[in-house]
Order: structure tokens, then sequence, then C-alpha cells
């Protein structure tokens, strides 16, 4: 396989822009378009496109975190968010709950940003484990 130095120059320069605006898309996602499904795409793209310009190993060892422990962590947050939270404040499921104190930028937080996280966190594990499993496959003689 043959590397560009331009696709790897640039891609070094657009991993941390991609990232930072996936985590816009995903904390605006509660009051205007986006969310944990949108950014999670964002933030799949971006290390989609730093494993096309190096390869999977390097985009992995970059990550440090294996697609399938995203995936998990994803699920478990966004349960807490719309099961345990709600719950264990004798409310129905999916029930959004707020803090009080409002955050300069945020907003206030609350369950639905939990849930949002977990959705994040799932997207970008299931998208990166389906993109990863495609680059790995050899290709037949």
């Amino acid at each position: 396989m043959m590397k560009s130095l331009i696709l790897t120059t640039a891609t070094r320069y657009l991993l941390p822009l991609l990232l930072l605006f996936s985590i816009f898309v995903l904390l605006r996602g509660h009051d205007e378009p986006g969310g944990g499904f949108i950014g999670g795409l964002v933030a799949a793209v971006a290390f989609t496109l730093y494993a096309i310009a190096t390869n999977v190993a390097e985009t992995q060892q970059l990550i440090k975190v294996q697609p399938q422990l995203l995936m998990g962590m994803g699920l478990l947050t966004a349960v807490a968010g719309g099961l345990l939270a709600p719950i264990l404040t004798g409310q129905p499921f999916m029930t959004g709950l707020w803090t009080a104190r409002e955050f300069p930028a945020i907003g206030k937080l609350g369950t639905p940003l939990l849930f949002d996280i977990g959705v994040y966190l799932t997207v970008i594990g299931v998208t990166l484990l389906i993109i990863f499993s495609l680059a790995e496959d050899e290709p037949a003689p």
C-alpha cells in the first residue's frame, strides 16, 4: 500500500478538529440538531480517515481502547441515563432529570446528555469495529 504524505499530514491536523467538532455536535444535540448519533459518526469518520492515512494498527494504538469496550461503555451509560437515574428517583423510564446549576456553553446537565453520551460511545464503537474489520481483511490472491 502506498502512503500519501499529503493525506498523512492533513489527517494529523484534521483529526483533532474533527474530534472537537464531534463533541460540539454531541453537546448541542439536546437543544438543536445533532446529538450522540451524529457526533459519534463524525468521531468515527475522523478515526477512519486516520486509519486510511496510516493503518488500522496505528489507529488502534492512538485510540487505546478496543471498539467493543466503547460499545459496552456506551450501552451502560445510555442505560444509566435512560433507566437507572429515573428509577432511582422514582420516575418513569426515560424521564429527563436536570441539575439545578447551569454551566457556561453547555447549559444544565441532565440525563438526556448522559443518554446522548452513551449513544455517542456506542456509535463510535460499532462504526470503528465495522471499519477496522473490513480494513484488516487480507485481499484474496
